[in-house]
């Protein structure tokens, strides 16, 4: 039923979106001509811009492999989770800071257990000099919170952040890089030196998480094609490796004051035999993201 509502308003949303046809066109030629050196449209999928972002995303996981992980099968993930992620720029004269904080709440429906994950917060820092209009290069601090103890890892994590996105015609692409260094939770990436484990085991992981997106823009119509939220991650101690593969499919509605961002997605695994933790078989996700430029946009 949950699925059937967000699907609903997905389209909803897209119907609503008609209306704003002759705003989006008026706004993206404006953007062009003003040789802003990136669009509205653009920027509202690009998490480096300088912009307020409040994102609210479902996804749903309902299927895992099941294959032998150390002779022992695979165990399955958690079954869905609500995001929330926020993006509060902090532009000052020389340098601007990105801060982003990424809520979810998940709910594992194999023990009936639900609760909030590790919350993730990183601040991107642009210097004026990696800021080339069209694109940007930052770096900076990450750190993950304690979560719900019956859902994620009741503890800490440190590590840093980095990214590099550019917007050339109607493509927009680029890499986020994450390194971090925590203890590991089970039910996401099993301990190396006991994967049969079944309750929390302080074990490290330093995982070393690779983002790359690629996107395709149609025209001044809003809608586009994309690569789906793929993190290619290495885990240093494991050595192993997991990589994801997806589509998205979207579109963006340029509005006076803001901008709103649509999409839905399929994702799943692409390489996953070294990687010790769950390999999801089938994953969907519908997202909503309201951009708003710093000073609440055009008057």
């Amino acid at each position: 039923m949950k699925k059937f509502i967000l699907f609903l308003l997905f389209v909803f949303c897209f119907a609503i979106g008609y209306s704003q046809e002759e705003v989006e066109k008026t706004t993206e030629v404006q953007e062009e001509e003003n040789g802003g050196g990136q669009s509205a449209a653009s920027k509202a999928m690009d998490a480096t811009a300088t912009q307020w972002s409040f994102q609210l995303a479902y996804q749903d996981m309902p299927s895992y492999y099941d294959d032998l992980v150390n002779g022992s099968p695979r165990r399955p993930g958690l079954d869905n989770y609500l995001q929330l992620r926020v993006v509060a720029p902090v532009p000052l004269k020389g340098l601007t800071i990105l801060p982003r904080v990424t809520i979810r709440h998940y709910e594992d429906l194999s023990n009936g257990k639900t609760g909030f994950g590790n919350t993730e917060i990183f601040a991107l820092l642009i210097p004026k000099a990696t800021d080339w209009g069209s694109g940007r290069a930052g770096i900076g601090p990450l750190m993950t919170t304690p979560g719900s103890k019956d859902i994620s890892k009741d503890e800490w994590g440190f590590g840093f952040s980095a990214a590099i996105v550019n917007n050339s015609g109607q493509w927009f692409y680029g890499l986020l890089f994450t390194q971090s260094w925590r203890s590991v939770d089970p039910r996401v990436l099993q301990p190396s030196e006991d994967p049969n484990e079944e309750g929390p085991v302080d074990s490290n992981a330093n995982p070393l998480g690779i983002s790359p997106f690629l996107n395709y823009r149609f025209g001044s119509s809003g809608f586009y094609l994309g690569t789906a939220d793929i993190v290619a991650t290495y885990d240093w101690n494991t050595k192993g490796f997991y990589l994801p593969l997806g589509l998205r499919f979207g579109k963006v509605w340029v509005l006076e004051k803001g901008s709103i961002n649509a999409y839905v997605e399929y994702r799943t695994s692409a390489i996953y035999k070294s990687w010790q933790g769950p390999a999801v078989k089938n994953s969907f996700r519908v997202n909503f993201t309201y951009t708003m430029p710093v000073g609440g946009g055009k008057k």
